[in-house]
């Protein structure tokens, strides 16, 4: 086994086709960003008022995944808090980021405002107070100095999904209470009818700007893959007809920006491993079958209570021999909330989140008849077998069944 090792560690020593492997990772901020000038140029108007240490309007962004909304939204964040920095007001104006879809991040309000304290300096238990000690913590911590505070909440629509769209409302009512420091939010959203769903209460404080960020087409995706290629590998490490095949892949899927970059990484991982000098269309082959497999274990991770309680239900009846029905799945999720000490769900309900898993690929349900008994589904998982174990560890360790 040792020499075994041996080989694979001097194999890795000798070189790599990597020359930065960091720039084709998603928190890499480019210094450019191709394609998005107009889109960065109306954040950097709206938010400009804070170089005059005047509050900025709340601003929602949304866009599919991979449309390069967060990346956009940190190059303007960079250059405001540089910009800030050089007029010698950079300790009034403070941006802090917080990625809604983190699990144990932001799956309780409580969790929210304790992220947020944590980013700002001060500490709170991670349970245990009462929500309102909390916010007088977040208030008590922002009020010690005159400043700007722009909360960008990254994914906020899942935030929402896991809690409920009161904290979003609360945030906006601290303004009135504040005497030093004012608060603007940025949302980030990859749902284009995220506010449509919200209390109108709470979208009439919120949505002051909006944004929409399109898809890139393929080409604007082999620009964005030519250009950060030339930095993450040396020369000639690219085989004919990669980019093309890889803005190909991601343009078919919504004009994943994110997708084509993962894709072309993985890709390079793939090539390296087998000792290639190359990346060639066949390693890329192989990386979109891992990230597909990588992609359902990350959504079904990062779903919310409700949903993975449903999941499992679907899976422990797709272990027999059987079709599944909607009214089954209902009777065994009734029996696992009850094993959870979780609320439970109307059948109505659970039939809407089925449709959701079928949206995201992990199942196929097929609507059919069943005469005088009227219309049901019939549910097959679509989640791969060689990830299905991952799968029901990944559901069981969450849940704490």
């Amino acid at each position: 086994m040792v020499i075994k090792l041996d080989k694979i560690f001097d194999s890795a020593s000798k070189g790599s086709i990597f020359k930065d492997r960091y720039v084709l990772q998603t928190n890499y901020t480019p210094e450019t960003i191709p394609h998005r000038d107009k889109e960065i140029e109306q954040i950097a108007s709206i938010l400009a008022p804070c170089l005059r240490k005047e509050r900025p309007s709340n601003l929602f962004v949304y866009g599919l995944t991979g449309t390069g909304k967060t990346i956009s939204i940190q190059y303007v964040r960079n250059e405001l808090l540089k910009r800030a920095e050089n007029d010698n007001h950079g300790g009034s104006l403070r941006i802090e980021y917080l990625n809604c879809k983190l699990r144990k991040v932001a799956d309780t309000e409580y969790r929210i405002l304790a992220e947020l304290i944590k980013k700002l300096g001060g500490s709170v238990p991670s349970t245990g107070l009462p929500t309102d000690q909390v916010y007088n913590k977040f208030i008590e911590l922002i009020e010690k100095e005159n400043q700007l505070l722009i909360l960008v909440l990254d994914e906020v629509d899942q935030a929402v999904k896991k809690t409920s769209d009161s904290f979003l409302y609360n945030l906006t009512r601290l303004n009135s209470e504040l005497n030093k420091t004012q608060i603007s939010i940025i949302g980030i959203s990859n749902d284009l009818r995220f506010l449509d769903n919200l209390d109108p209460r709470v979208r009439s404080s919120l949505s002051e700007e909006e944004i929409i960020f399109p898809p890139y087409n393929a080409l604007q995706l082999k620009d964005i893959l030519k250009n950060r290629s030339k930095q993450a590998f040396h020369d000639n490490a690219l085989g004919e007809g990669v980019i093309e095949k890889c803005a190909a892949y991601a343009a078919r899927e919504h004009g994943d920006a994110r997708r084509a970059l993962d894709l072309l990484r993985v890709s390079g991982e793939i090539a390296e491993r087998q000792n290639s000098k190359k990346i060639e269309v066949n390693h890329m082959d192989i990386a979109n079958n891992k990230i597909e497999r990588d992609k359902i274990l990350d959504v079904i991770e990062t779903q919310p209570k409700q949903f993975q309680l449903t999941l499992l239900a679907i899976m422990n009846l797709s272990n027999k021999d059987q079709r599944i029905f909607t009214g089954e799945v209902y009777e065994n999720y009734r029996e696992m909330c009850k094993k959870t000490s979780t609320d439970i769900l109307t059948q109505r309900r659970i039939s809407s989140i089925i449709s959701e898993f079928d949206m995201l690929g992990l199942i196929n349900a097929k609507n059919i008849s069943r005469g005088t008994y009227g219309k049901t589904r019939e549910i097959r998982s679509a989640i791969p077998n060689e990830i299905e174990e991952q799968v029901k560890g990944i559901l069981k360790d969450s849940l704490g069944v």
